[in-house]
């Protein structure tokens, strides 16, 4: 009988308090997650890292940390154990040679594809890892993974999912839909303004400003098709907001902050009420595309699903 081991998460909030950049329902999202995790799937709340960039958080959400904890959660991982990482926040395109995709810790630090596929290759045999960005162009953020449901993929008959709510009724003026996407460019300027170099190649001022700890995608280019070459059978799970030419959406929160959401974290959240029974990873996928899709204030989002044939229709975080 295979092995039932323990359950880790890494969960990230990124709102950029004080900056131009400025999100407000991604710390919500993590949390309600964090809820989730702990009353549904039998995760110990000891077992959750919680990074907010929020003042008086013990652990503030830079690209090093976020590196670290989830660095920590693979190094503790054995045989049977459920890996989850849910990052809200910003996402990018990075600008290289055709357009990796990155999201965007609060020092703006990128962890990029290259990262993510540099971690899931750790991840021990018989064990997975689960991944839910809720950022702009987080499509292929597991670089060189299987899409199962993407830009290729034929949507199914509506009447195959059950009627789900629409999350945004509400047509006041105080209505808020922001894309969680800072661009290339805008990203450029500000980091050109702390390093002072006259240069458009993001990877020098990343070198300038975080030296080894900047993503190995600037660091270390020459070994990059190395670090992506799967070593083993791929365990790697991306649930990702939107497709990787596509913007998801933070909604909500001028009047009311604590009523702010991502719009895919929280379409996964109405999905999971609405069915109680376990679930599995394309089947979650394609019902919260339903959710989006019926939300008049929503722009276009496609939530997609790479990994594994197996892992497709595997039950999420292996409920049940």
């Amino acid at each position: 009988m295979e092995k039932v081991g323990k359950k880790l998460s890494v969960l990230v909030g990124c709102n950029y308090e004080n900056t131009p950049y400025r999100l407000h329902g991604c710390h919500n999202d993590v949390l309600a997650m964090r809820d989730v995790l702990v009353n549904r799937f039998g995760f110990d709340s000891q077992h959750i890292e919680l990074l907010m960039d929020k003042s008086g958080s013990p652990i503030m959400p830079t690209g090093v940390n976020i590196k670290k904890a989830l660095n920590k959660m693979v190094d503790e991982a054995e045989q049977g154990d459920i890996l989850y990482f849910h990052f809200s926040g910003h996402g990018t395109l990075t600008g290289k040679k055709n357009q990796e995709e990155a999201i965007i810790p609060c020092d703006f630090n990128y962890i990029t594809n290259v990262d993510i596929r540099k971690i899931v290759n750790r991840v021990p045999q018989g064990a997975t890892f689960t991944i839910l960005s809720d950022s702009c162009h987080s499509g292929g953020l597991i670089d060189k993974e299987k899409e199962q449901i993407g830009p290729s993929h034929h949507k199914p008959e509506k009447n195959n999912y059950v009627s789900v709510p629409n999350k945004s009724e509400s047509t006041s003026k105080s209505y808020y839909s922001k894309p969680k996407f800072i661009p290339h460019e805008t990203i450029l300027e500000h980091l050109t303004s702390l390093t002072n170099i006259n240069t458009s190649n993001i990877g020098t001022h990343m070198l300038q400003l975080f030296g080894n700890d900047a993503s190995v995608m600037f660091s270390l280019p020459q070994l990059e098709l190395d670090l992506l070459k799967p070593l083993k059978q791929d365990e790697g799970i991306l649930l990702s907001g939107c497709q990787a030419n596509e913007e998801c959406q933070d909604v909500g929160g001028i009047e009311n902050e604590n009523k702010a959401y991502g719009a895919f974290s929280h379409a996964i959240l109405i999905v999971l009420e609405k069915n109680c029974d376990p679930i599995s990873y394309k089947e979650l996928v394609m019902k919260s595309r339903y959710v989006l899709e019926n939300d008049e204030h929503i722009k276009t989002q496609h939530p997609c699903l790479y990994c594994s044939d197996e892992n497709a229709q595997a039950l999420f975080l292996s409920q049940g």
